[in-house]
């Protein structure tokens, strides 16, 4: 009788769903451990902060995804250590022991050192960090309705640092409800004073697209209405007022912070095994040096290949596809045979800005405009999991589109029953 070897994944975002997916039941025995229930859609969050989707429709219960695997084990934990020489992981709820440990747990927001800065920013990282954005602009707005003319000011100035496409594609939103939504909801506002400014240190927009892509993205912006600030550093931040390192201010409750990411690691692991920007190194099978048994996978994961000598984007592509390649090498050394590289096939990267505003760079051509908005909303569609959620956001994308509208602006914060 065979005996099955033990799995352990650490980490439900792209990485551990599709290699908890991929690995043969009949060779695998599968733990996967995460500190929340669900998988995360983290593309379309900034469309919950916004008001555009319910947070429901890109969470995904893993219990629910793996419900036809009798393989699959799930466990609401955080890792507290790795045991590398005995096997075992130390968890909040106990140990665990493993044959094979895949750490996929992704990355969390970067504040470059600035506690201050953590402490009163916003973030969008998770499913919860969206609602509590949605929340907190909501808010705003009824707060507004009774501020005084200084506090009107602070609440009305809404500024997103980092001029990625998590800042780009919420610069649009929150632009696009200015001009459509929000008049009709609160006709008390003067929604004229109602600042958008997006911060970035660099040059343009979209930093590792195309000059193509960087140009038409703060076009749209621009004729949208934010305000682009490039070439700017923040140096801090103290829940009133942004401050920059060249001295100027604006006075703001509202900093959403997009500017950069981290990964999460594990204690235990040797420091060695990590490169000074925290990235867990690995060979073309994925494996962690100097290991024979455990491997990172998605943006945590630092491998160099000919094409990728400084490692792969952090990019959910590359992610779901390292994810296939390890189920498939797991095999492959449980069975006896070689083993395979990974190979990242680039197809491309985009962003969107607006209604019929995206640019989209593929390897033989750029867009940019209303195909490229269709492409970006289809290939989107395409990766979330259920066709039931698939739908759901279908519906919704349409309905805004037809009506310039949705009725998902709800504040849904904690309150006592009485």
């Amino acid at each position: 009788m065979l005996i099955k070897k033990k799995v352990v994944v650490v980490g439900g975002g792209f990485a551990g769903i599709q290699l908890v997916q991929q690995l043969d039941a009949k060779l695998f025995d599968v733990l996967l451990i995460d500190k929340i229930n669900h998988h995360q859609f983290q593309p379309l969050f900034y469309q919950v902060a916004t008001s555009q989707i319910e947070p429901s429709s890109i969470s995904f219960p893993f219990r629910h995804i793996f419900k036809h695997k009798d393989n699959v084990q799930i466990r609401l934990a955080e890792v507290l250590n790795v045991d590398v020489a005995s096997n075992k992981l130390s968890t909040t709820i106990g140990d665990f022991d493993y044959d094979y440990l895949a750490i996929a747990t992704g990355c969390k927001t970067n504040f470059f050192g600035n506690a201050e800065i953590g402490k009163y920013a916003l973030t969008l990282k998770t499913t919860y960090d969206a609602i509590t954005v949605r929340n907190h602009i909501l808010q705003n707005f009824e707060n507004v309705l009774s501020a005084t003319e200084e506090e009107k000011e602070s609440l009305l100035n809404i500024v997103i640092v980092g001029a990625g496409p998590t800042g780009v594609e919420l610069s649009g939103s929150f632009a696009e409800i200015k001009k459509h939504i929000l008049p009709k909801d609160y006709p008390g506002i003067d929604f004229s004073r109602l600042r958008v400014i997006l911060v970035e240190g660099s040059k343009h927009t979209l930093n590792n697209m195309s000059e193509n892509s960087k140009a038409a993205s703060e076009k749209y912006l621009r004729e949208m209405g934010v305000e682009l600030l490039t070439e700017t550093f923040v140096s801090n931040y103290d829940g009133k007022v942004l401050t920059f390192k060249d001295g100027k201010t604006i006075k703001t409750g509202t900093v959403i912070w997009a500017a950069g990411v981290t990964p999460n690691t594990l204690e235990g692991l040797p420091k060695q095994w990590f490169t000074p920007g925290n990235r867990l190194k690995v060979d073309r099978q994925n494996k962690a040096i100097e290991s024979s048994n455990i491997f990172a996978l998605g943006d945590i994961a630092y491998m160099e290949t000919p094409k990728y000598p400084k490692g792969h984007p952090q990019l959910a592509n590359v992610a779901i596809n390292q994810a296939k390649t390890l189920a498939k090498n797991l095999r492959r050394i449980v069975q006896g045979k070689p083993v395979t590289d990974y190979e990242y096939v680039d197809l491309g990267s985009m962003a969107t800005v607006g209604t019929n505003k995206a640019v989209v760079d593929l390897s033989f051509m750029k867009i940019r405009g209303y195909l490229a908005w269709l492409i970006w909303m289809f290939l989107h569609l395409m990766l979330i999991l259920s066709v039931k959620n698939k739908l759901i956001i279908f519906i919704n994308w349409a309905w805004a589109y037809i009506t310039k509208n949705t009725s998902l602006r709800l504040i849904l914060t904690p309150g006592k029953v009485k």
